[in-house]
Protein backbone atom coordinates (compact mmCIF):
# COMPACT_ATOMS: atom_id res chain seq x y z
CA UNK A 1 0.00 0.00 0.00
CA UNK A 2 1.38 3.40 -1.02
CA UNK A 3 1.53 5.94 1.80
CA UNK A 4 0.55 9.44 0.71
CA UNK A 5 3.34 11.86 1.58
CA UNK A 6 2.83 15.59 1.45
CA UNK A 7 5.57 17.80 -0.01
CA UNK A 8 7.90 19.48 2.48
CA UNK A 9 8.52 23.24 2.59
CA UNK A 10 10.75 24.26 -0.31
CA UNK A 11 10.37 20.95 -2.14
CA UNK A 12 9.25 20.74 -5.74
CA UNK A 13 6.35 18.43 -6.49
CA UNK A 14 4.45 17.13 -9.50
CA UNK A 15 2.23 19.97 -10.70
CA UNK A 16 0.19 17.49 -12.78
CA UNK A 17 -0.70 15.36 -9.78
CA UNK A 18 -3.97 15.90 -7.88
CA UNK A 19 -3.80 19.08 -5.81
CA UNK A 20 -6.59 18.34 -3.34
CA UNK A 21 -7.93 15.26 -1.58
CA UNK A 22 -11.62 15.77 -0.93
CA UNK A 23 -13.05 15.38 2.55
CA UNK A 24 -15.81 12.93 3.44
CA UNK A 25 -19.40 14.12 3.24
CA UNK A 26 -21.21 15.64 6.17
CA UNK A 27 -23.84 12.90 5.99
CA UNK A 28 -21.12 10.26 6.44
CA UNK A 29 -20.02 12.00 9.62
CA UNK A 30 -23.51 12.63 10.98
CA UNK A 31 -24.53 9.02 10.40
CA UNK A 32 -21.96 8.00 13.01
CA UNK A 33 -21.73 10.95 15.39
CA UNK A 34 -25.09 12.67 15.06
CA UNK A 35 -25.74 16.39 14.77
CA UNK A 36 -23.61 17.52 17.70
CA UNK A 37 -22.40 20.51 15.71
CA UNK A 38 -24.49 23.00 13.73
CA UNK A 39 -24.84 22.21 10.04
CA UNK A 40 -21.50 22.64 8.28
CA UNK A 41 -20.94 25.75 6.17
CA UNK A 42 -18.32 25.51 3.46
CA UNK A 43 -15.80 28.07 2.30
CA UNK A 44 -14.03 27.62 -1.03
CA UNK A 45 -10.42 28.79 -1.02
CA UNK A 46 -7.49 28.52 -3.40
CA UNK A 47 -6.29 25.54 -1.33
CA UNK A 48 -9.55 23.60 -1.14
CA UNK A 49 -12.91 23.54 0.54
CA UNK A 50 -13.05 23.94 4.34
CA UNK A 51 -15.93 23.40 6.74
CA UNK A 52 -16.89 25.65 9.62
CA UNK A 53 -19.69 25.71 12.15
CA UNK A 54 -21.53 28.77 13.41
CA UNK A 55 -23.04 29.40 16.86
CA UNK A 56 -24.67 32.81 16.32
CA UNK A 57 -25.20 35.35 19.07
CA UNK A 58 -28.49 34.70 20.84
CA UNK A 59 -29.04 38.13 22.39
CA UNK A 60 -27.59 40.79 24.59
CA UNK A 61 -26.03 40.03 27.93
CA UNK A 62 -27.20 41.61 31.15
CA UNK A 63 -23.55 42.20 32.00
CA UNK A 64 -22.12 45.05 29.93
CA UNK A 65 -18.62 43.60 30.20
CA UNK A 66 -19.78 40.53 28.28
CA UNK A 67 -20.87 42.56 25.24
CA UNK A 68 -17.25 43.30 24.31
CA UNK A 69 -16.88 39.64 23.28
CA UNK A 70 -18.65 39.52 19.93
CA UNK A 71 -16.51 37.41 17.59
CA UNK A 72 -14.85 34.18 18.76
CA UNK A 73 -12.92 31.69 16.62
CA UNK A 74 -12.13 28.19 17.93
CA UNK A 75 -9.13 26.37 16.43
CA UNK A 76 -8.77 22.66 17.23
CA UNK A 77 -5.65 20.54 17.61
CA UNK A 78 -4.11 17.87 15.43
CA UNK A 79 -6.27 14.74 14.89
CA UNK A 80 -9.54 15.65 16.66
CA UNK A 81 -11.44 18.17 14.49
CA UNK A 82 -13.86 20.95 15.44
CA UNK A 83 -16.29 18.62 17.20
CA UNK A 84 -13.70 18.20 19.97
CA UNK A 85 -14.16 21.86 20.94
CA UNK A 86 -17.96 21.74 20.77
CA UNK A 87 -18.46 21.36 24.55
CA UNK A 88 -16.27 24.39 25.35
CA UNK A 89 -17.74 26.46 22.50
CA UNK A 90 -21.31 25.69 23.57
CA UNK A 91 -20.52 26.56 27.20
CA UNK A 92 -18.94 29.91 26.35
CA UNK A 93 -21.68 30.68 23.84
CA UNK A 94 -24.28 30.32 26.59
CA UNK A 95 -22.26 32.46 28.99
CA UNK A 96 -21.66 35.17 26.39
CA UNK A 97 -24.96 35.43 24.46
CA UNK A 98 -23.73 38.48 22.52
CA UNK A 99 -20.86 36.46 21.06
CA UNK A 100 -20.90 34.84 17.64
CA UNK A 101 -18.79 31.68 18.02
CA UNK A 102 -17.31 29.83 15.04
CA UNK A 103 -15.44 26.52 14.93
CA UNK A 104 -13.41 25.44 11.92
CA UNK A 105 -12.15 22.09 10.65
CA UNK A 106 -8.49 22.59 9.74
CA UNK A 107 -7.06 21.11 6.55
CA UNK A 108 -7.07 17.32 6.55
CA UNK A 109 -9.51 17.14 9.45
CA UNK A 110 -13.23 16.61 9.82
CA UNK A 111 -15.05 17.82 6.72
CA UNK A 112 -12.23 19.94 5.28
CA UNK A 113 -10.18 18.91 2.27
CA UNK A 114 -6.48 18.08 2.30
CA UNK A 115 -4.39 20.33 0.03
CA UNK A 116 -1.39 18.51 -1.48
CA UNK A 117 0.88 21.23 -0.16
CA UNK A 118 3.41 21.53 2.67
CA UNK A 119 1.42 21.64 5.91
CA UNK A 120 3.41 24.53 7.34
CA UNK A 121 1.93 27.18 9.61
CA UNK A 122 1.34 29.64 6.77
CA UNK A 123 -1.11 27.21 5.12
CA UNK A 124 -3.29 27.33 8.24
CA UNK A 125 -2.83 31.09 8.65
CA UNK A 126 -4.21 31.46 5.12
CA UNK A 127 -7.27 29.42 6.09
CA UNK A 128 -7.90 31.55 9.18
CA UNK A 129 -7.56 34.75 7.14
CA UNK A 130 -9.92 33.40 4.47
CA UNK A 131 -12.45 32.44 7.12
CA UNK A 132 -12.30 35.83 8.85
CA UNK A 133 -12.80 37.49 5.47
CA UNK A 134 -15.73 35.18 4.69
CA UNK A 135 -17.33 36.11 8.01
CA UNK A 136 -16.55 39.80 7.39
CA UNK A 137 -14.71 39.91 10.72
CA UNK A 138 -11.81 42.32 10.90
CA UNK A 139 -10.61 40.53 14.04
CA UNK A 140 -11.67 37.95 16.60
CA UNK A 141 -10.94 36.56 20.03
CA UNK A 142 -9.18 33.28 19.24
CA UNK A 143 -9.22 30.10 21.31
CA UNK A 144 -6.70 27.49 20.22
CA UNK A 145 -6.21 24.01 21.66
CA UNK A 146 -2.95 22.05 21.36
CA UNK A 147 -1.77 22.45 17.74
CA UNK A 148 -4.51 25.06 17.45
CA UNK A 149 -2.83 26.94 20.29
CA UNK A 150 0.45 26.98 18.41
CA UNK A 151 -1.38 28.05 15.25
CA UNK A 152 -3.15 30.90 17.05
CA UNK A 153 0.13 32.09 18.59
CA UNK A 154 1.97 32.13 15.24
CA UNK A 155 -1.09 33.69 13.57
CA UNK A 156 -1.05 36.47 16.18
CA UNK A 157 2.68 36.94 15.60
CA UNK A 158 2.09 37.50 11.87
CA UNK A 159 -1.40 39.05 11.83
CA UNK A 160 -1.71 40.83 15.15
CA UNK A 161 -4.35 43.20 13.79
CA UNK A 162 -6.75 40.27 13.38
CA UNK A 163 -6.47 38.96 16.95
CA UNK A 164 -8.36 40.76 19.75
CA UNK A 165 -7.19 38.31 22.42
CA UNK A 166 -5.93 34.76 22.55
CA UNK A 167 -6.73 31.90 24.87
CA UNK A 168 -4.28 29.05 24.35
CA UNK A 169 -5.40 25.78 25.94
CA UNK A 170 -2.66 23.16 26.38
CA UNK A 171 -0.74 24.73 23.49
CA UNK A 172 1.66 22.68 21.40
CA UNK A 173 4.72 24.24 19.81
CA UNK A 174 7.14 24.33 22.72
CA UNK A 175 8.49 20.78 22.49
CA UNK A 176 11.99 20.79 20.99
CA UNK A 177 12.60 18.24 18.27
CA UNK A 178 16.18 17.83 19.51
CA UNK A 179 14.82 16.00 22.56
CA UNK A 180 13.82 13.05 20.36
CA UNK A 181 16.16 10.19 19.55
CA UNK A 182 18.01 9.78 16.28
CA UNK A 183 15.42 7.43 14.79
CA UNK A 184 12.52 9.73 15.67
CA UNK A 185 14.35 12.74 14.27
CA UNK A 186 14.76 10.81 11.02
CA UNK A 187 11.00 10.29 10.93
CA UNK A 188 10.49 14.02 11.43
CA UNK A 189 12.96 14.94 8.70
CA UNK A 190 11.51 12.41 6.25
CA UNK A 191 14.63 10.25 6.16
CA UNK A 192 12.94 7.15 7.57
CA UNK A 193 10.29 5.04 5.84
CA UNK A 194 6.90 6.71 5.62
CA UNK A 195 5.04 3.72 7.08
CA UNK A 196 7.25 3.73 10.17
CA UNK A 197 7.07 7.52 10.41
CA UNK A 198 3.29 7.42 10.27
CA UNK A 199 3.11 4.74 12.97
CA UNK A 200 5.48 6.66 15.24
CA UNK A 201 3.70 10.01 14.79
CA UNK A 202 0.31 8.55 15.63
CA UNK A 203 1.61 6.60 18.63
CA UNK A 204 3.45 9.67 19.94
CA UNK A 205 0.33 11.82 19.62
CA UNK A 206 -1.91 9.15 21.11
CA UNK A 207 0.50 8.10 23.86
CA UNK A 208 0.32 4.56 22.48
CA UNK A 209 -1.97 2.66 20.13
CA UNK A 210 -5.36 4.23 19.48
CA UNK A 211 -7.99 2.43 21.56
CA UNK A 212 -11.63 3.25 20.87
CA UNK A 213 -13.73 2.70 24.04
CA UNK A 214 -15.96 -0.36 23.79
CA UNK A 215 -19.04 1.69 24.74
CA UNK A 216 -18.39 4.54 22.29
CA UNK A 217 -21.73 4.17 20.54
CA UNK A 218 -23.66 4.35 23.81
CA UNK A 219 -21.65 7.38 24.91
CA UNK A 220 -22.31 9.17 21.63
CA UNK A 221 -26.02 8.38 21.98
CA UNK A 222 -25.87 10.17 25.35
CA UNK A 223 -24.37 13.22 23.68
CA UNK A 224 -20.72 12.64 24.68
CA UNK A 225 -17.78 13.54 22.46
CA UNK A 226 -15.73 10.36 22.07
CA UNK A 227 -12.56 11.79 20.57
CA UNK A 228 -10.96 8.37 20.02
CA UNK A 229 -13.91 7.30 17.85
CA UNK A 230 -13.71 10.54 15.86
CA UNK A 231 -9.98 10.04 15.26
CA UNK A 232 -10.53 6.43 14.19
CA UNK A 233 -13.24 7.57 11.77
CA UNK A 234 -10.90 10.14 10.21
CA UNK A 235 -8.15 7.57 9.67
CA UNK A 236 -10.62 5.25 7.95
CA UNK A 237 -12.81 7.70 6.03
CA UNK A 238 -10.73 10.84 5.34
CA UNK A 239 -8.23 9.89 2.65
CA UNK A 240 -5.97 12.85 3.33
CA UNK A 241 -6.06 12.78 7.12
CA UNK A 242 -3.07 10.54 7.88
CA UNK A 243 -0.75 12.47 5.57
CA UNK A 244 -2.06 15.73 6.98
CA UNK A 245 -1.32 14.67 10.56
CA UNK A 246 2.23 13.62 9.66
CA UNK A 247 2.73 16.85 7.74
CA UNK A 248 1.49 18.96 10.65
CA UNK A 249 3.81 17.26 13.14
CA UNK A 250 6.76 17.71 10.78
CA UNK A 251 6.11 21.24 9.57
CA UNK A 252 2.95 22.78 11.01
CA UNK A 253 4.08 24.05 14.38
CA UNK A 254 3.69 21.18 16.83
CA UNK A 255 7.43 21.47 17.55
CA UNK A 256 10.07 24.23 17.83
CA UNK A 257 7.80 27.30 17.67
CA UNK A 258 9.48 29.18 20.51
CA UNK A 259 10.31 32.16 18.34
CA UNK A 260 6.72 32.56 17.20
CA UNK A 261 5.46 32.49 20.77
CA UNK A 262 7.98 35.20 21.67
CA UNK A 263 6.72 37.35 18.79
CA UNK A 264 3.11 36.74 19.82
CA UNK A 265 3.87 37.81 23.39
CA UNK A 266 5.66 40.92 22.14
CA UNK A 267 2.55 42.06 20.24
CA UNK A 268 0.93 42.90 23.57
CA UNK A 269 -2.27 41.09 22.59
CA UNK A 270 -4.04 40.08 25.82
CA UNK A 271 -3.58 36.37 26.39
CA UNK A 272 -4.25 33.52 28.76
CA UNK A 273 -2.82 30.01 28.68
CA UNK A 274 -4.72 27.16 30.33
CA UNK A 275 -2.79 23.99 31.16
CA UNK A 276 -3.59 20.62 32.64
CA UNK A 277 -1.51 19.91 35.73
CA UNK A 278 -0.44 16.49 34.40
CA UNK A 279 0.26 17.55 30.81
CA UNK A 280 3.86 16.95 29.74
CA UNK A 281 3.50 18.81 26.43
CA UNK A 282 3.77 22.29 27.92
CA UNK A 283 4.50 23.81 31.34
CA UNK A 284 4.11 27.17 33.04
CA UNK A 285 7.90 27.50 32.89
CA UNK A 286 7.93 26.78 29.14
CA UNK A 287 5.42 29.56 28.60
CA UNK A 288 7.19 32.02 30.89
CA UNK A 289 10.40 31.54 28.92
CA UNK A 290 8.67 32.75 25.73
CA UNK A 291 6.97 35.68 27.44
CA UNK A 292 3.54 34.15 28.07
CA UNK A 293 3.08 35.23 31.68
CA UNK A 294 -0.62 34.58 32.26
CA UNK A 295 -0.73 30.80 32.65
CA UNK A 296 -3.41 29.05 34.70
CA UNK A 297 -3.30 25.40 35.73
CA UNK A 298 -6.27 23.04 36.06
CA UNK A 299 -5.53 20.33 38.60
CA UNK A 300 -5.68 16.56 38.16
CA UNK A 301 -5.93 16.49 34.38
CA UNK A 302 -3.56 16.10 31.46
CA UNK A 303 -3.59 17.19 27.82
CA UNK A 304 -7.31 16.41 27.49
CA UNK A 305 -8.18 19.36 29.74
CA UNK A 306 -10.25 21.04 27.00
CA UNK A 307 -12.82 18.22 27.07
CA UNK A 308 -12.33 16.66 30.50
CA UNK A 309 -12.59 19.90 32.49
CA UNK A 310 -14.91 22.08 30.40
CA UNK A 311 -16.44 24.13 33.27
CA UNK A 312 -13.02 24.89 34.75
CA UNK A 313 -11.55 25.95 31.38
CA UNK A 314 -14.64 28.03 30.62
CA UNK A 315 -14.40 29.74 34.03
CA UNK A 316 -10.80 30.77 33.39
CA UNK A 317 -11.56 32.11 29.91
CA UNK A 318 -14.69 33.88 31.17
CA UNK A 319 -12.74 35.65 33.91
CA UNK A 320 -10.01 36.56 31.42
CA UNK A 321 -12.52 38.01 28.96
CA UNK A 322 -14.32 39.96 31.66
CA UNK A 323 -11.01 41.53 32.64
CA UNK A 324 -10.28 42.88 29.14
Amino acid sequence: MTILTLPRPGESYDSKAPTIIKAPSEQTFISIFGQMLPKAIYINTTHGCAAYYSLPATGKSNDNSDSTIQRVLFVHGVQTPAIGLQPLASTLSRRFPSAHCVLVDLWGHGLSDTPILPHEASLFHSLLNDLLDELKWKDAHVIGYSFGGSTCASFAASYSERVSSMALVAPAGLVRSETFGEVQQAYLSGDGTEEEAKDWVFEWLEGGKLVVPYDWKERIARGDIVAEAVRDWEVREHEGHVASVVGIVRDGGVLDKHGEFVKAAETGIPSICVLGELDDLCSVQDLAEVGMKNAQVVSQVGHGVVRQKVPEVADLIENFWKGL
